[in-house]
């Protein structure tokens, strides 16, 4: 069948989309109807193929006119994610609302989103603000949940009345579940499920998130049943309801949510992510409408004491009793309760758990959606609704492993003699730098470079597991780029040694196999370790197809690369430091004094000189200047400058060019451990800024916020930087200080 399906697809081509665009007109229901009828007449791979084809396009309408919905808003970090088939984590927010008191509530709910990106996958926390379902919150509206007085807990009967009311809430594992199948995210992450309440056999109370796990198709995540919960009754409802529930780890011993064990056996357990991810992945191909439900147990240096949190939870049920609150106003009184009563014990073990769940569900999330791009998920969607993923920006450049040894001592005592030291291994290259804190900022590029396959292969890949690393070949026989910079005790400098060959075989043929999704990009950032002809050849694609390519010079002796020939011509943009800036002039033939600048005021005049000859051609020259911050020579336009390509006519008079100085961020000398991927994160963030719209005093200030993160990190790019931490609000929140205007004549 396989193979008649293929053939027919080979020799009927044109036949899918003009067959689709009927097929379309279909409703949902009427369509499967028919083609249930039509298959039991016959078996024909034409119609099979068809019907696929069709199937999924009738469920990628469903989903959009969802998402485009007055009642539904969608965050653009998560929208894209969606649209380039990356991995995400649905979050709920009762736990933000009803389950931890303000403000240890907050600042769980941004950690734990930091978790879920810190381990390659995109968070998307659901609630529900003023009448609209918002998947994925600004960190404004997190805080607005949190510290909300009169939110509601919004599981699948309450969503009509809360949307219809315009009211605001915390979705309920049952709510978060129908939101994030209808926003097509399969996993979820939460702290535990509800389930059958204790005398829930007189009361009937029972937990509507285990008759959605019957119904919704999503793998929720958890640390098991809460254990103020009747859980063996909970686990044979799980059953009737047809539940896949597995432990994850060595053990089928259930979790009972703040203890790590309960007493009861899970029917199933998973040994890792990559089981759970082709546990999870069966049941979606299988179609049975249920969820999967994945238990994994605190860590157990963090679990609390199960005799005290069942003698807590019995004398919290007895007050409920005599109170008489029952409904959904139970389980947060219980909660409540029993962190009074176990002195913020069981308080700390939720906020470990969450933590743990966090990690374990992105990385399940990862290895699913690994699973799901090899057996083809989403390319019929893109293709057949006639609609490509949305493009990435792609960079080019190099990937080395560090080793950075600082010495104890002030001075290196040479003769062979070991010197005290601290030494670290970290991963770096420009262009891996500036493809990592894209990355981080929500910008995903493609990235394209070369490694050996070897010992060290297998930590980048790892380490970058948050970056789309499709575009990076291995080969056998090559060493992965390292480099050993050693330092004295007062940050200089000693000697520097590197094996870097490989970066030559970032060849123009190798990159000319990704020719259309460089035609794509909406930028191109290309870094100086690559190879002047393939530097020459991504020149010539720029100015074919119009393409926007910023240039990184990487160092001094690399600066020139592209200005060897007339292929500087085609860049957009680069960013120099001023003694790669000489270099540069220096190759063009044009003056530069011998000295270097020794104050700000000369370092700025100098550069304003030297940038004036180049802007005939680029659009933008950004001359970054250590401690000083950054001098963006560009032109004006509407009264400010801006760094978009193809914005202006090379032939615009002299007097419109313009520069402005943003000085850095301080940063304590004390601070900074780690000057090695500040620049590198600086371009990184004002490109980001760039990508999403934002005007030039907002994409520089980016660049700077997370320049600073990264001095101030062991890692080159350092691992605090995201969405959160930079953004236009937090620019807003900051004192900056005033920039310096100049026209250029």
């Amino acid at each position: 069948m396989a193979g008649m399906q293929d053939s027919w697809s080979q020799d009927q081509s044109v036949a899918i989309p003009n067959r689709l665009i009927f097929l379309q007109r279909w409703s949902y229901g009427k369509f499967s109807q028919h083609m249930v009828e039509t298959r039991s007449a016959r078996r024909d791979p034409l119609f099979d193929s068809v019907g696929r084809v069709a199937s999924v396009a009738c469920r990628v309408l469903q989903i959009r006119r969802y998402l485009n919905s007055s009642d539904f808003c969608i965050h653009p970090l998560v929208r894209e994610a969606l649209d380039s088939r990356r991995p995400v984590v649905a979050l709920e927010s009762t736990i933000i609302t009803h389950g931890m008191p303000y403000p240890q509530n907050l600042s769980m709910a941004r950690e734990v989103e930091e978790i879920i990106r810190a381990n390659g996958s995109v968070p998307a926390t659901i609630g529900v603000l003023s009448g609209r379902i918002h998947v994925g919150l600004q960190n404004e509206q997190l805080e607005t949940l949190a510290k909300g007085k009169n939110a509601i807990k919004v599981s699948r009967r309450d969503l009509p009345y809360v949307l219809s009311q315009g009211l605001s809430g915390g979705t309920t594992v049952a709510g978060t579940m129908i939101v994030a199948h209808k926003a097509k995210i399969p996993v979820f992450v939460t702290g535990g499920i509800g389930g059958v309440h204790r005398g829930g056999e007189k009361t009937l109370d029972v937990s509507a998130d285990l008759t959605e796990l019957g119904r919704t198709p999503v793998a929720v995540i958890s640390a098991g049943v809460k254990s103020i919960l009747y859980i063996g009754r909970t686990l044979e409802y799980l059953e009737t309801q047809g539940v896949c529930v597995a432990t994850f780890g060595d053990s089928r011993e259930f979790p009972a949510f703040f203890c790590h064990q309960s007493g009861f056996q899970a029917p199933y357990h998973v040994q890792n992510e990559e089981d759970a991810a082709q546990l999870i992945a069966r049941s979606l191909n299988l179609q049975l409408g249920s969820g999967v439900l994945i238990a994994v147990p605190c860590p157990e240096d963090q679990a609390a004491s199960g005799q005290l949190i069942e003698e807590a939870i019995q004398q919290a049920l007895r007050e409920a009793r005599e109170k008489g609150i029952t409904g959904k106003e139970l389980t947060p009184f219980l909660l409540q309760k029993l962190n009074k009563l176990s002195s913020g014990e069981s308080l700390r073990s939720n906020i470990a758990l969450i933590k743990n769940n966090a990690k374990v569900g992105s990385c399940i999330a990862v290895a699913l959606n690994k699973i799901q791009r090899a057996q083809g998920w989403g390319d019929d969607m893109a293709q057949n609704e006639n609609v490509s993923p949305v493009p990435k920006p792609v960079v080019i450049g190099g990937i080395n492993v560090d080793f950075i040894a600082k010495a104890r001592d002030a001075t290196i005592v040479g003769g062979g003699q070991t010197n005290p030291s601290i030494v670290r291994q970290s991963f770096g290259g420009v262009g891996r730098n500036l493809a990592d804190c894209l990355s981080r900022l929500g910008k995903t590029p493609f990235f394209i470079s070369v490694m050996g396959k070897d010992e060290h292969s297998e930590s980048v890949l790892r380490y970058c597991k948050h970056m789309d690393m499709r575009g990076v070949l291995q080969l056998e026989g090559h060493n992965t780029a390292t480099y050993c910079s050693v330092f004295t005790g007062s940050g200089e400098l000693s000697l520097g040694l590197g094996d870097m060959d490989i970066h030559q075989q970032i060849t123009e043929q190798y990159v000319s196999t990704f020719k259309e999704t460089l035609c794509s990009a909406p930028l191109v950032c290309i870094d100086g370790n690559v190879p002047v002809s393939t530097i020459q050849y991504v020149c010539q694609i720029a100015r074919e197809h119009h393409l926007a390519v910023c240039y990184e010079p990487t160092d001094v002796d690399k600066a020139s690369k592209p200005f060897l020939s007339e292929s500087w011509r085609a860049l957009a943009c680069i960013s120099p430091n001023l003694r790669e800036l000489r270099a540069i002039n220096r190759t063009l033939g044009h003056p530069v004094s011998a000295d270097m600048p020794s104050t700000l005021e000369e370092a700025v005049k100098t550069s304003l000189t030297l940038a004036r000859p180049l802007l005939g051609e680029l659009h933008c020259v950004v001359v970054t200047l250590g401690q000083h911050g950054v001098l963006v020579c560009s032109r004006n336009m509407n009264g400010r400058l801006s760094l978009r390509p193809g914005t202006f006519n090379k032939a615009t008079a002299a007097d419109e060019l313009c520069a402005v100085h943003y000085p850095a961020i301080p940063v304590p000398t004390e601070e900074i451990v780690n000057v090695s991927g500040a620049g590198d994160s600086l371009m990184a963030g004002i490109l980001a800024g760039l990508l999403a719209g934002e005007d030039m005093d907002d994409c520089v200030r980016m660049g700077l916020l997370s320049a600073s993160f990264s001095l101030r990190s062991y890692e080159p790019v350092s691992p605090d930087i995201n969405a959160t931490s930079v953004n236009v609000a937090r620019l807003k929140a900051q004192q900056w200080p005033v920039a310096k205007r100049w026209k250029l004549t």
